[in-house]
């Protein structure tokens, strides 16, 4: 069976086509896989975790002041530790307990650091 001699370019269009989107889509159109939206959600919800239990954590801290100043005194590679240890994140699963203590202290001393 002969073609016609059109069909030949016209192939080869769709296929340049097809290649020029989805390089285009990748590249600029913010095309993803489907593993990099996993890890991106995600990304996403321990943020949002994070985000979240800080606050409970600072207002914890605020109701005992003696371990604010036993908190300043802590390193700073061990400040979440001692912010797990005084109580402060018990309301946070295991997973994200330490990321949680550890955003809570900074936020602690930053607002400690505002007032002096």
């Amino acid at each position: 069976m002969q073609l016609p001699e059109w069909v030949k370019p016209v192939i080869f269009g769709v296929v340049g086509g097809a290649i020029a989107a989805t390089v285009v889509g990748f590249v600029w159109g913010g095309w993803v896989t489907g593993g990099t939206a996993m890890r991106m959600e995600s990304a996403s919800a321990e943020a949002a975790i994070v985000q979240a239990f800080t606050p409970l954590c600072v207002a914890k801290a605020a109701e005992e002041p003696e371990q604010l100043v036993l908190l300043e005194e802590e390193s700073s590679w061990k400040r979440d530790d001692f912010v797990v240890e005084a109580g402060w994140v018990d309301n946070v699963r295991e997973k994200h307990r330490a990321e949680v203590a550890s955003a809570c202290a900074r936020v602690v001393l930053e607002a400690m650091e505002a007032k002096n």
